[in-house]
Formats: structure tokens, C-alpha cells, sequence
């Protein structure tokens, strides 16, 4: 049986892919490996590749799902996403950052937030060449 905070992490994404799925974002990858590096999804959307990053807390979490998206988590990510798009000689592809933020209560889903562009790769050297 996995520890709680990696089933609450699972019930996150699968509510998180619901969600995407729901609104047409086709889902790529799930909890994909990269080395070191993880990305929790990839979707398409259209001509766009979206690198989602799902937050999950319990109620009483100290903190809220949005602020475990912290500057070294967006560094990570944005890692990620390069990786991927090398991998998959990508790079010619719109691509952007999203975030699903799920709140849990009482062990049920009390409230899922999509923000799509959740955070800007327009800092120097940023991420796409285009």
C-alpha cells in the first residue's frame, strides 16, 4: 500500500487528467521520468504542448496547492519540459506551463483549479527559442 501523501498525489492526477480530458486537452504522458526530472503530465491542445504540474493538498495542509509551485519546483519543470522536447525533437512546437491545483477534504475532491500559462518561461534564457 503507498505512503499517504503518494496516494493523495495519485488521486491529484487522476483528478487533474480528468479535468484536462474533460475540457479536450488530449493526455501524452503521465508521470514521466526524465532522469532526475518528472513531469506529472503532458497534454496537447490543439497545436500546443502543455506541461502540466498538479498540486494536491489535504485539508489542514499548512500550505495551498498553488504555493507548492514554488521557483525551484518552476525550475524543475522548466527542465523537464526542455528535456522532453529534445527528446521528442519538439522544439518547433508552441508549448506552455500549466497548473492544476486540487484540494482535497474529508478524503473527498472539495475543489480542482486549472490556470493555464500558471507561470512565465519569459526570463533570460528562456526555454523556447521562439
Amino acid at each position: 500500500m503507498p505512503a499517504g501523501h503518494l496516494d493523495l498525489g495519485r488521486r491529484g492526477e487522476d483528478a487533474a487528467e480528468r479535468l484536462l480530458a474533460g475540457k479536450g486537452l488530449r493526455i501524452l504522458e503521465r508521470n514521466l521520468r526524465l532522469g532526475r526530472l518528472e513531469l506529472d503530465l503532458v497534454c496537447e491542445e490543439g497545436d500546443t504542448l502543455v506541461f502540466v504540474e498538479v498540486k494536491t493538498r489535504a485539508e489542514g495542509s499548512l500550505a495551498t496547492p498553488a504555493e507548492g509551485l514554488t521557483s525551484q519546483k518552476r525550475s524543475r519543470l522548466l527542465r523537464a519540459a526542455q528535456a522532453y522536447l529534445t527528446r521528442h525533437d519538439l522544439w518547433h512546437r508552441p508549448c506552455r506551463l500549466d497548473l492544476v491545483a486540487v484540494l482535497f477534504r474529508a478524503g473527498s475532491l472539495h475543489h480542482i483549479e486549472h490556470t493555464p500559462d500558471a507561470f512565465s518561461a519569459d526570463a533570460p534564457g528562456s526555454w523556447q527559442p521562439w
